[in-house]
This record gives structure tokens, C-alpha cells and sequence, in this order.
């Protein structure tokens, strides 16, 4: 419909992610309803972060799923989807789309983006090459692989090369080992990621890239694809130097291409390489069609990144609803989101400014490379480039041509509490997100004048933060800064019920030596006024802060935490020793040292999970998963397993998880130190250790770095001389790399320097704070820590020492303790009349030979298998 009253028609070729932002921009500034938006979406799904395709692999569409559902859903906004348009007639004000119908349009948006370009080589398209660009190629491209891995024989890895060493070819390569494939990236110049960052830059992120068990060859450039010759798939890759790899699937990621056609059809101007003309407004030749996005040219040229596209959206809607907004020129600053890889740069990252200084800092045995462009007299910053530790890029970018404080510019590239950096004072045009275009007077503006209190409140009301997140320690550093400054307390307390901060409560809990919820809220809980009116109440604890006081204890030694009332503070997870899962079974996964299992136990889990119809999968951990056990049958999947010797894995608790290792000296040609047994020794030693957040360690027997030990809490890498320590890495969400806190330590040392650490942290660390942002926070930062811990620099390393030896003294293993107890077993009793046959609740599939939860088509089609029946042996 063209009118509504006096509304005009918006039509918005594309459903991408600068389509969306139109749409959201508009909708939030048309107050008075003046555009009918109507978007045709080529794809059959509305727009997704194509940003963070890699993580359709673990979280599938919902993960990339893009803002608020609810905008297609207004009554001024229509989303066709699967709907491609063929044509745009310019003198009738028209499109037409693949099912032939007519759309009329009072104005037009191209946002048709970009398609992966494939370059002339022969054989590009054999059956097992693919492109990266959207949800359909990464299935296609999951489905390929499985497929290999299946026709293979056990043990034979599915090889796979990805053709380009960009942006785009990194997140490729690491969804390649994601899938369990090899992968090795190709790239025609000298270094990864040459546009963003310089030859010192590309060196360092080549090792790293190494470090994740990916192959690369620079200088390289593919002259054929050749067809396995019994399948007739891709199966090798010629180079132009003579050399080859052989390979079982290729992705191509080589650039990107404006999608144009229609513009060229449509008559208008086309950039030299490709795109359509736009003036500074977003507007073409036509004054009623417009072009945002990587299918704009302008300026000159296409700009393939999602920054300068949302830019280009806002003018747009600027400019239709009156204004005279222009294009200000492109962010270009960019970070790689491959796990466990830390690269930024922004502005002119490769110093082609005449005159232009460089300030560089590198570590070549801590991977990091960090590096400024300053203007000729050391001042201005032009540009930067981080990889290794991107921790400067947030602070830095929106400093972008504005001359860095202090006399000595170096001092902002030295390690996390090296000190010397001087504070930044953001001025209020400084953009802060440029994924939204938010500068840090928005962001200061969001608290003065629209009371925003946290960072919440802030994306909400700016959008700060909403897109790709590296902004968001920037936004709450500006947020908590303009709180203390308006007079407002940034609250550290816990809760509504307790005023201190976690750490503050711990120390108050231990210096008072409690021992009960009960008497840690009497003590310290916040008086309320009770709901009678009369006196005053302490409450009763919440969802926050009964786990927090529940991990408190367990942490101080106050016994079993299924144990009185401590039993009654545990989450789902703790409260049943096991991992509540989506179709309300739950997981068991028992403790294997180090990785380390006798084939015995083996035999004994894979009994066992036979025997009660449980789905297994070895875990990143190196440990066996099992899924689907009712809560009736975990005391007797318990007994099994500890008649067997095996323990509680913890996988439930916020305490160690695992202790990662290689095969080290005791079999690896390459191993300098038995990373095996200090595995084994670490993992008993500070097994069910509780802490604020999870904990994860690994050993490495010598530099190649196999058990990935610096994407953990604490990692462990042998040397010839002993073991060097590094702390504070993670995955997860936001991925660190562990940094180096000591060297060439005896085995003593290294022990006694890990349990100060850990004790440490537990100690001071916030709710459910990761030690990585705890290093980041500590007071001194990591050199502070080494202070505390290695100098006793606070006088307090006994006092750690101590308090581990009492938790090595005092550990049980929780599963058997249960069993032991009459009491604590009572807790699953409620269960014991449970039907044994199946549970006419839980319905599975088969899928690879193992069962999984039936989804909810699947259920109604009535082709699932009824939950397993309880099969306990003698």
C-alpha cells in the first residue's frame, strides 16, 4: 500500500544488517508515521549479525538473530522474505519481484550488499568448494564436512584450505576447526590480513593463527583446483611455486563484490569498481532512489564493513524525514573475532601519512604485537594496530586525530599494569561505538539527562554496545565515571539484601567465622523495613546472592554443600550434582585427570552410559559427557562410577573444570617436561575448589602449545629449564589470552605460585568475575598480583598457602558423599516411584547411532523414540 492517509512508501531492497538498521532508525525518529517501510529480503530469514556467522556453528540462527523481533511487527513496517526483486522501473516508480508481482515506491533504498567473489581459478567449481558470505553456505559447509567425517575411516582427519588470509578467511579457518577439520589459509600477499594491519603486525598473528592449529602459506598463490579422481571432488590445490595440498573441502575468501546488478540495469551510474554512485546524502543519480551499504560507491569506492554502512542508514533516514545529514567518511576500524585471537587496528594502521611516526611494542614469545601512527611531532594519533592484546584498541580508537595526553605516547601500548599511560579524557565527539555511530557525549548524555544508572540502561537508550560489543568496557568505564561525577555511587553492593561486594562479604564471613546463610544475613545482611511496618526485616536471600553465599562457604571449607542449609542456596546445576539440560534430564560427567583413563574405566563408562540410554561426547576438556539421566537415576549412575573408581567431574559448580594437557615427554618426540603427571597433579589438588566463575587450566609439554594452555584461567608451558605460568585466559564470549606471570619455575614453585593465585582470586574477585577481568580490575593489575603473590607484597601469601592446604586436606568427592549419606540421598527419594519404563515426557531421535531430544516438529510428526528405560545390572 503506497498511502496511509499521508504516509509515503519506503521501499528497502535487501534484508541485511545496514537494511535493518534503516528500518530501526526510521521507526525510532518517525514519530508521526510519514513512511510505509515494505523490505524485500532475498534469503528466506529476516537479517542476521552477518558479523558473527561463526557463531551460527555453536548457537545456530537464534545466536545471530538481530535486534528486536517486535520491529516486524509494527503496523508501518513489512518484511517479505524469500522474495527477490528482478527489476526497478525508474519512470514508473516500480519493482518486481521474482513472483512477478508490482510494488510501487515513492522512494527507493538499494541495501542489496555484496556477494562473495570467486576468482578465475580452474576448477572453482568442483563439488566441495564454497564461499563464506551467509546462513545457507555455512550449513552447506557443515554439512560437507560431516559428510567427509563420516565416510571416513576412524582417525582420518577431513582436510580443508581456505583460499584467502582476510578477515572473512580467518573466521572461515577457525569454523573449519571448529567442524573438527584441518585447516591451512592460502593467502597471495606477504601476511595475514594485510589491509588491516602491517608486516610486524601479520608475523604475530601468523603464530598465533599457528597456535590454534592453523596452517598458513603467504606469498602463495593457487593456480588449480583438481577433482579427487575416484569422487571427483576437490581434492587438491596446485600453487603457482609448484607446490600442492592435498585437501577434501576449499573456501574461498577472497573479497567481496557490490551486488550492482540492478542499479546497471536500471540505468544508473556504476562505480569504476562497481557499486552505485552516491553523492554524500546517499542519494544516486535519481533523486528518489537511494544506496547504503557495501553496494554504495562512494567516495570512490565500496566500503565492506558494517560501521560506515549503519552511518550511511542514519543519513538516509535523516535526509527523508527533512534533515541534511551527510556521509562524514568511513570508520574503518575493525576487530577479528576468531576464538582465542585478539587483533584490532583502526585509522591509518600501515602509516602511508607523509611524515608519520611509528611507536612499536613487541613480544614475539607472548605473541603480542601493539603499535601507534603518530603525526611527525609524536602527538596526533593517526592509527593503530594490536594483536595479541587488543586491550589499548577500545580506549585508543575514539581517539582517533586528537592528540594523546602525556609526553610519552609508548607508555599507552605497555603490558596490563605496566602503568605509566596517562587517563583519557574522551572529548564528547569522540565515537565511541562505531558499529551505531555513538559518540561519548551520547553515552555521558544517557546518564545526565535521561538518569540511565548502568550499562544496561545506556545501550538500551543510545545503542551503544548492541552490535558487536568491543566498545562495551569503553562504555562502562565512560558510565561509571560520569555516575561519580553527577554525585552518584556506583554501587559495588551484591545484592538488595547485602551492601558489600562479594569480595567484602568473603573476608567479612571469614574474619567472623559463620557458617550458615542464616547468620552471614543477620550479621551483614541491609535492614529493610519489615512488612508488618513494625521494626525492621533482613530478608531472606535471592536468586543472586544465595549461590554467591553457597560458593563462600564451599570456598572457606564449611563442609558437603548438599550439607543443611547450605543445601537449600545451590543452584539447579549444584542443587543436583549434575548439568540440567534442555528436556530436563541431565548431564554426569566424571572426573578424568588430566585427560588421563585406563581402559578399564572406559569399558565402565561406555557401560554405563549403554546400560541407561545416555548420548555421550568427549568434551573440549578432554573428559566423556553423558546426557539424558533422569534425576531418579543419578545416585545409581553415581555408584557405578564410583565403584569404578571415577569421582564427580564438577562440571556443575563454579569451581575447576578440568586441567587440559598434551601427551608431553612421556610420548611426544617434541615433549620437554611430563605434562601428563603435572596435569594429574594440578587437577587433584584443586578438585572441587569453588570459586566466582568456573575454572579451566591446561599443561603444555613443550612450546608448540598443544593443550591450548594460554586459553585458560592458568596455563602451564614446559621449558627446558622447568615451567613458565601464564594467567587470565579464557574462551567463552569474550576470548583472552593468558599472560605470562612467571618463568623456568621448579615443579615446587609452580605449585605454591598456582594456589596463591587461586586463593587470591577467590578471595577478591567479584560474583561471577572470570580471572581475566579480574587481573584486568586487581589493584596493580597483573604486576600487582605478582607482587601479592610472589613478594608477598601484603604480607598474606601464609595465610593463602593455609587456606589451600585446608582445602586439599578436607576435599570429598560430592557424589560419594551423597551415597554415604542416608540424608543426602533422601533428597532423590521423592523420585523413587518414578515409572522405570520410559518417561512418556522425554522423546528422542536417533541421529548418528546415539539418541537426542526430539525438537518440537519432530514431536508432532510422531516420529521419535519414547525416553529409554532404566536398565540397572548387577
Amino acid at each position: 500500500m503506497v498511502n496511509s492517509g499521508d504516509s509515503q512508501h519506503l521501499v528497502v531492497i535487501g534484508g541485511g544488517m545496514v537494511a535493518q538498521r534503516l528500518v530501526e532508525a526510521l521507526r525510532a525518529r518517525d514519530d508521526a508515521g510519514r513512511y510505509h517501510v515494505t523490505v524485500f529480503a532475498e534469503e528466506p530469514r529476516a537479517p542476521y549479525d552477518r558479523v558473527g556467522l561463526t557463531r551460527w556453528f555453536a548457537e545456530g540462527p537464534e545466536g545471530i538473530a538481530l535486534g528486536d523481533a517486535s520491529l516486524w511487527a509494527d503496523p508501518h513496517v513489512t518484511l517479505h522474505t524469500d522474495r527477490k526483486i528482478e527489476s526497478i522501473d525508474r519512470e514508473a516508480k516500480t519493482v518486481t519481484d521474482r513472483l512477478g508481482n508490482v510494488h510501487p515506491y515513492d522512494e527507493l533504498v538499494l541495501a542489496t550488499g555484496s556477494s562473495a567473489a570467486m576468482p578465475p581459478i580452474p576448477g572453482n567449481d568442483l563439488p566441495g568448494v564454497f564461499v563464506y558470505r551467509t546462513i545457507d553456505d555455512v550449513a552447506a559447509l557443515r554439512g560437507w564436512v560431516e559428510e567427509k567425517r563420516r565416510s571416513y575411516p576412524a582417525g582420518k582427519p577431513v582436510r580443508g584450505a581456505v583460499i584467502g588470509g582476510g578477515l572473512l578467511g580467518l573466521e572461515a579457518a577457525g569454523a573449519l576447526t571448529a567442524l573438527d577439520a584441518q585447516a591451512t589459509v592460502i593467502e597471495f600477499g606477504t601476511h595475514l590480513m594485510g589491509v588491516q594491519v602491517d608486516l610486524g603486525g601479520g608475523q604475530a598473528l601468523k603464530r598465533l593463527i599457528n597456535g590454534k592449529g592453523i596452517g598458513v602459506r603467504a606469498e602463495t598463490a593457487t593456480s588449480q583446483m583438481r577433482p579427487h579422481k575416484r569422487t571427483g571432488h576437490v581434492g587438491r590445490l596446485d600453487f603457482a611455486d609448484g607446490g600442492r595440498l592435498d585437501v577434501d573441502v576449499v573456501v574461498v575468501a577472497t573479497g567481496v563484490r557490490p551486488r550492482d546488478e540492478l542499479a546497471r540495469a536500471a540505468g544508473l551510474p556504476i562505480g569504476e569498481r562497481g557499486g552505485a554512485v552516491v553523492d554524500l546524502s546517499c542519494r544516486t543519480e535519481d533523486p528518489n532512489i537511494w544506496a547504503v551499504g557495501e553496494v554504495a560507491c562512494i567516495e570512490g569506492r565500496c566500503i565492506g564493513l558494517v560501521a560506515p554502512g549503519n552511518t550511511m542508514a542514519e543519513v538516509v533516514v535523516d535526509r527523508l524525514l527533512g534533515g541534511l545529514a551527510e556521509f562524514p567518511g568511513a570508520d574503518t576500524a575493525t576487530k577479528l573475532k576468531l576464538s582465542g585471537v585478539d587483533v584490532a587496528s583502526f585509522g591509518d594502521a600501515h602509516a602511508r601519512t607523509e611524515d608519520a611516526v611509528e611507536v612499536v611494542w613487541a613480544d614475539p614469545v607472548a605473541g603480542v604485537y601493539k603499535k601507534l601512527v603518530l603525526s611527525d611531532d609524536a602527538r596526533t594519533l593517526l592509527g593503530g594496530v594490536f594483536v595479541g592484546d587488543a586491550g589499548p584498541y577500545a580506549s585508543l580508537r575514539p581517539m582517533l586525530g586528537a592528540e594523546l595526553p602525556g609526553d610519552d605516547p609508548s607508555a599507552f601500548l605497555l603490558p596490563e599494569g605496566g602503568g605509566g599511560a596517562p587517563n583519557l579524557e574522551l572529548p564528547d565527539d569522540a565515537n565511541v561505538c562505531s558499529c551505531n555511530s555513538v559518540s561519548a557525549g551520547t553515552i555521558r548524555g544517557a546518564v545526565t539527562e535521561h538518569e540511565c544508572t548502568d550499562v544496561p540502561g545506556v545501550k538500551a537508550c543510545t545503542r551503544a554496545g548492541t552490535t558487536c560489543g568491543a566498545c562495551l568496557p569503553l562504555v562502562k568505564k565512560l558510565v561509571d565515571t560520569e555516575l561519580e561525577r553527577a554525585g552518584i555511587e556506583v554501587s559495588t553492593a551484591l545484592c538488595e539484601h547485602f551492601d558489600m561486594s562479594r569480595a567484602q562479604l568473603f573476608d567479612a564471613v571469614r574474619v567472623a567465622d559463620l557458617h550458615s546463610f542464616s547468620d552471614i544475613v543477620g550479621r551483614f545482611g541491609r535492614e529493610t523495613v519489615a512488612a508488618d511496618g513494625g521494626g525492621v526485616a533482613k530478608g531472606r536471600g535471592c536468586d543472586i546472592c544465595k549461590p554467591v553465599v553457597a560458593s563462600i562457604l564451599a570456598s572457606l571449607g564449611n563442609g558437603h554443600i548438599l550439607a543443611g542449609e547450605q543445601s537449600t542456596l545451590q543452584d539447579t546445576n549444584d542443587h543436583m550434582l549434575a548439568n540440567l539440560q534442555k528436556d530436563g534430564t541431565y548431564s554426569v560427567v566424571p572426573r578424568m585427570p588430566g585427560g588421563e583413563v585406563t581402559p578399564e574405566r572406559l569399558i565402565v563408562v561406555g557401560q554405563v552410559a549403554k546400560d541407561f540410554g545416555l548420548y555421550t561426547k568427549i568434551t573440549g576438556g578432554q573428559r566423556i559427557d553423558m546426557f539424558g539421566a533422569r534425576v531418579e537415576q543419578l545416585p545409581e549412575i553415581w555408584r557405578r562410577l564410583v565403584d569404578a573408581g571415577f569421582e564427580s567431574g564438577h562440571a556443575y559448580g563454579k569451581s575447576l573444570r578440568t586441567v587440559k594437557s598434551c601427551v608431553g615427554s612421556t610420548w611426544c618426540r617434541y615433549g620437554v617436561q611430563d605434562s601428563v603427571g603435572m596435569a594429574v597433579e594440578l587437577e587433584l589438588r584443586y578438585r572441587g575448589l569453588r570459586s566466582p566463575h568456573k575454572l579451566k587450566m591446561g599443561v603444555s609439554g613443550c612450546a608448540r602449545e598443544c593443550a591450548e594452555a594460554r586459553g585458560k584461567d592458568v596455563g602451564v608451558i614446559a621449558t627446558d629449564k622447568g615451567w613458565n605460568i601464564y594467567v587470565g585466559g579464557n574462551g567463552g564470549q569474550t576470548p583472552r589470552h593468558a599472560k605470562l606471570l612467571a618463568e623456568d619455575l621448579t615443579s615446587e614453585e609452580l605449585l605454591r605460585t598456582i594456589d596463591r593465585f587461586l586463593m587470591y582470586y577467590v578471595r577478591t574477585a567479584d560474583r561471577l568475575q572470570r580471572t581475566a577481568p579480574w587481573i584486568e580490575e586487581v589493584d596493580g593489575g597483573l604486576d600487582g598480583v605478582r607482587e601479592v603473590i610472589m613478594e608477598d607484597s601484603l604480607g598474606i601469601c601464609a595465610d593463602l598457602d593455609a587456606a589451600m592446604a585446608r582445602h586439599v586436606e578436607n576435599y570429598e568427592d560430592e557424589w560419594k558423599a551423597v551415597l554415604e549419606d542416608p540424608e543426602k540421598l533422601r533428597r532423590f527419594s521423592s523420585f523413587v516411584n518414578a515409572p522405570k519404563d520410559a518417561d512418556p515426557s522425554l522423546a528422542y531421535v536417533e541421529e548418528r547411532g546415539q539418541r537426542r531430544p526430539a525438537t518440537t516438529e519432530e514431536r508432532a510428526s510422531g516420529v521419535v523414540i519414547a525416553g529409554p528405560k532404566l536398565e540397572v545390572r548387577a
